[in-house]
C-alpha cells in the first residue's frame, strides 16, 4: 500500500527506539516520519511545531466562525488592541 509522506525527514522505528532524541534533532525543528517496514507508523513532532500548529487551527477555526457571523448579517465590532 502506498502512503504518502508528510515530512521531510524519516527515521526507522528501530533508530528512533536507540535514541529518540537524537532521532527528534534530524527534523531539525519540523516533524519526523516514523517508518517501520518502510511504511510510515507515526509522526514525531517537536513541541514548538505541535504548538504553532495548533495556532494555527484556532485561527482557521476563528475566522470560519467570524466568516459564519458575517454571512448571518452580523455587523464587526471594531476593537483595538489595547482592548484585547
Amino acid at each position: 500500500m502506498n502512503h504518502t509522506l508528510l515530512a521531510s525527514t524519516t527515521a526507522d522505528l528501530l533508530e528512533f527506539m536507540r535514541d529518540p532524541m537524537a532521532t527528534i534533532a534530524t527534523g531539525d525543528g519540523l516533524p519526523v516520519a516514523i517508518l517501520h517496514h518502510n511504511e510510515p507508523i507515526f509522526y514525531c513532532v517537536p513541541a514548538a511545531a505541535w504548538e504553532a500548529l495548533l495556532e494555527r487551527v484556532d485561527d482557521l477555526e476563528s475566522n470560519a466562525l467570524a466568516d459564519v457571523r458575517l454571512a448571518a448579517g452580523e455587523r464587526p465590532v471594531k476593537v483595538s488592541l489595547a482592548d484585547l
